[in-house]
């Protein structure tokens, strides 16, 4: 019998192979959407950015791991205008968080609240005046203290990393604490592990993201309630501290060997407020970080009042949508932009619609490769087709697109779901634990193609609803989505 000879079939492979690179070619990407603009950093300098801050006259400040901050000129325009750095302050005790009122710039350093002005108008700060810097700090390097821009009290939200992993050496670690402009601190929130930033969504209501570890089955996003309890006990021993403005000590979680459940605990436990979404670990990210709501107001694209969160370890920026169920938070949480050049800590994102992030990777590796960065995203124009927003039902999710979809690909095959949680302990992080497989179907479609209602069986309460919808397509060029991926935090299911 003759074998075929390969070469014969080389014309054939070769077609094949062009129109699958075609393919690939015209598959949507990020960089369709949203494009990423580095900046260099000074000669010699390391721009370790922890926190960004947009000043008067387009000015941007960012503050670095390594005690500066600076400022840079034409940071909207660059590269046609030149970037324009100049030091304005130094020496400053790894400062996390940077807010501008009335001439001045404030920055969150580990032990203090600070402010500073330039009086001289040489573009270096003069005065130097500390706000607070009422809580304690040690030698040991976990002690970070982020905080926030101003609210609209006029008060920057400190929230206080724990001594390590598993304890809280020095006061209100574990803590988040707000400090008005005139100096007076308010012990706000307990509970708290380990924080990565910490800001406002579009109705200005305070966030902040919490790392995967003790008491923290995966790292998430979580609502501070004044007065809540955020889940790790440690930080309890300082409520006597606290002059009863935080509420009543909450009594602490089981110290059992297997652990419980959030949606068990906070039955039992006085003012615990469970994550308002999770980031399935190792699945999106590893450490969330800063929190930026968009005000652009359609400047940066169709995701106008949402709110975006940095991810350090994965070099990654996420989407949020957060609604009220019940008078909790939840909401999804949606793959957005990869592709930066280092570990995302610091993301500001301005009414103009230029979203700044800067970061590092000392001490976490992140994929980015680079030991720090400053970038900018900018909107292309160009509107990708994503899940715009997924919102609960009481029998399942209502999807919204940015786009209309092909109704003829709104079938139950087009979607699949896994539903589970994570173990509530004192042992570091947790698997997925109690997992379900719900079934869904696609209950209606709107006339416009624009929204669509999908029946879930069974809805979990305390789960993270993890959807791919990999069979949707576009009602224009029968494009996929962008990201086919959301993960809902289930906490309430609406009546």
């Amino acid at each position: 019998m003759t074998k075929p000879c390969l070469l014969s079939h080389l014309p054939l492979l070769g077609a094949l192979a062009l129109l699958t690179s075609s393919a690939f070619a015209d598959a949507p990407k990020e960089s369709d959407y949203y494009e990423i603009t580095g900046f260099p950093a000074p000669e010699g300098e390391s721009i370790e950015g922890g926190a960004i801050e947009l000043l008067p006259h387009g000015k941007i400040a960012v503050c670095t791991r390594r005690g500066q901050i600076w400022t840079i000129d034409n940071a909207a325009e660059y590269p046609d205008k030149p970037a324009k750095w100049t030091l304005f302050a130094e020496y400053l005790h790894e400062p996390l968080g940077l807010a501008w009122k009335d001439g001045w710039l404030y920055a969150v350093q580990r032990p203090e609240v600070t402010r500073m002005r330039d009086e001289d108008g040489d573009g270096r700060a003069d005065i130097f005046e500390t706000v607070n810097d009422d809580w304690g700090i040690n030698g040991n390097y976990h002690e970070y203290t982020f905080g926030s821009q101003f609210d609209d009290e006029g008060n920057i939200w400190c929230a206080l990393c724990l001594t390590g992993s598993f304890t809280a050496d020095s006061l209100f670690r574990g803590w988040i604490l707000r400090v008005s402009e005139d100096g007076e601190m308010t012990p706000t929130a307990s509970g708290v592990r380990s924080p990565g930033g910490i800001g406002f969504n579009f109705e200005g209501d305070a966030f902040y993201t919490d790392n995967q570890g003790a008491w923290n089955g995966s790292s998430s996003l979580k609502w501070i309630k004044p007065g809540s309890f955020q889940g790790n006990p440690n930080g309890n021993i300082y409520f006597d501290f606290a002059d009863g403005k935080a509420g009543n000590r909450p009594v602490d979680p089981p110290y059992t060997e297997e652990g419980s459940r959030i949606v068990v605990e906070r039955e039992k436990i006085e003012n615990f407020i469970p994550p308002a979404v999770v980031f399935p670990h190792a699945k999106v990210g590893n450490s969330p970080t800063g929190i930026a709501a968009d005000i652009s107001d359609g400047k940066f694209g169709p995701f106008a009042g949402q709110t975006f969160v940095g991810e350090q370890t994965h070099s990654k920026i996420h989407r949020v949508f957060l609604e009220k169920v019940n008078g909790l938070y939840q909401g999804a949480m949606f793959p957005f932009l990869e592709g930066f050049q280092s570990g995302n800590i610091a993301v500001r994102l301005g009414e103009d619609g230029n979203l700044y992030t800067s970061g590092s990777n000392r001490g976490w590796g992140a994929r980015g490769g680079m030991p720090y960065h400053f970038e900018r995203v900018n909107w292309t124009g160009e509107v990708p087709f994503e899940i715009h927003e997924m919102r609960a039902k009481s029998d399942g999710f209502e999807l919204t697109f940015t786009k209309p979809i092909d109704k003829a690909t709104a079938v139950d095959g087009s979607f699949e779901m896994e539903a589970y949680t994570y173990i509530y302990q004192k042992a570091y992080g947790s698997p997925e634990v109690d997992q379900v497989t719900p079934k869904v179907t696609v209950k209606s479609v709107s006339e416009d193609g624009k929204s669509l209602r999908l029946k879930v069986e069974p809805m979990t309460k305390g789960h993270v609803h993890a959807l791919k919808a990999g069979g949707l397509k576009s009602e224009d060029g029968s494009v996929p989505l962008l990201h086919a991926e959301a993960y809902y935090t289930l906490n309430e299911i609406p009546k």
